[in-house]
Formats: C-alpha cells, structure tokens, sequence
C-alpha cells in the first residue's frame, strides 16, 4: 500500500497526480489522507485560473493535468481517511507532494502527518517527498530522540533559488502566493538536518523533466528516502519512488 499525505487543498497537481500514475500503473494500491478524511483538491491557480501571460511557465504541464483529472476519478482520491487514522503495516511506503498555496499548511502543520512520517522512517519504510513534502518531514519530531526525521539523513527540497524567483515573477500581481512561509522551504530543511551540507540544492539551472526525458530531473536518494525540489523533477522522481518501492 502507498498512502499518501495531503492537505485539506493546494497541493500541487503534477507532484502528486504523476508519481501516483506511476505507482498504480505499477500495480500497488494507494490510500489517500487528509487532515479531516474530507477530498481534497489542487491549488486552482494551476489547474484552472492560471498566471496570465506566464501561463506557459508555471502552470501545470498537459500530462500533468491529464494524470491529475484520472487522479482525483479514482475511488481512492475520492475516499480518502484522516491523517490520524492512518496505520502503516510493514511492505508499505510513504509518498508526500507538496505545493506552495497557503491551504498546504493543513499538512504541514498537521501532528498526525508528522506522527504517520515519524512511524515510517522508525519502520525504514520507503519514504518519498517532493517540494513543501520535505518540510513535512523537516518537522517531524522523533520523540525519542528529540529529533526532525531528516536530521542525519541527505535531502533536497524547493530551493529557496526556486521559490524566490516564482515570488519575484508573481509578487506585483499575486503578492505573497509563492510563500508559504516568511522562512524559505530551504531554510527550514536546513535547520533540521544534521549539517548544512546535508541538503543538495542540485544543479543552478533547472530544466522540467518530462515522460520522454526523466533524466533532466533531480533527485536526491538516501537509504529508503528519496526526495526532489520542484514539479520539473516529477517524472524522474516517480520513476526512482517505483523503484525503491519494488526494492524494498
């Protein structure tokens, strides 16, 4: 089983829709969490009202809506459990997406979310996150060390290069739609690890992945977790999270 931790809405389309793709074309079940067990849904911004005349650069890709809109039909999205009643069993995984509209803090905030992460990496189950997914685990605190479930682990996360240059293209028409927090996604990961060099921002120029060039994307892999920065990482992130599933 792969569950998968959402917010109550605002999530990002493409990093949930796609690894889901990958995941149920691979053949395991999936089960969906949210804060309260109600649906939830995307951030509209990028699957529907769009950013104008930046529209074709930070919109959600085609494919990206096609694996969204067979997403949230199947009878899974659609029955999703609260976060406090999820129960992980040995054999399963760990998948969290992120996103940037405000409504992700549901999930990020939540302390049976960041209970169900704790319980995951005690079991080394396989773990993957995407973007604000990393944050999630960034303040997941194992109470028996007093530590964040990164802390000792490598990682990577939305780079604060990435989240303040949508900030910058957004802030005149959208203010502060591009952040989450006052504290960048970066900064946060970066306190709860280990070492500041724990946290591998990747290469200076992103380019967006794709089903036809995954290998554009950027990972980083550690163990049983796997983490990625952005949606231009989802195709290769998908296709690792498989594989590190089939692995375990």
């Amino acid at each position: 089983m792969i569950v998968i931790l959402l917010p109550s809405g605002g999530f990002d389309p493409s990093e949930c829709a796609v690894p889901w793709r990958a995941v149920v074309r691979a053949g395991y079940d999936v089960q969906f969490a949210t804060p309260d067990g109600s649906v939830s849904a995307a951030d509209r911004r990028l699957t529907d009202d769009g950013f104008s005349v930046l529209n074709p650069v930070l919109m959600t890709k085609p494919d990206g809506l096609a694996a969204y809109a067979e997403m949230i039909a199947s009878p899974a999205f659609q029955s999703p459990v609260a976060h406090a009643d999820v129960q992980l069993s040995q054999g399963d995984a760990l998948l969290i997406p992120g996103g940037h509209e405000k409504g992700v803090r549901t999930l990020m905030e939540s302390a049976a979310a960041q209970g169900v992460a704790v319980d995951a990496f005690r079991r080394d189950l396989p773990v993957g996150a995407v973007c604000h997914g990393v944050l999630l685990l960034a303040r997941s605190i194992d109470p028996s060390t007093g530590r964040s479930v990164l802390h000792g682990r490598r990682t990577t996360a939305l780079t604060k290069r990435l989240e303040l240059s949508g900030w910058w293209l957004t802030r005149a028409r959208l203010g502060d739609y591009y952040r989450t927090y006052d504290t960048t996604v970066e900064e946060d990961v970066v306190g709860a690890l280990a070492s500041p060099s724990d946290f591998d921002a990747g290469p200076a120029l992103s380019r967006r992945d794709s089903a036809e060039h995954p290998d554009r994307g950027f990972t980083v892999r550690d163990g049983h977790y796997l983490s990625a920065r952005w949606p231009g990482d989802v195709y290769r992130f998908a296709t690792e999270f498989v594989q590190l599933v089939a692995a375990d």
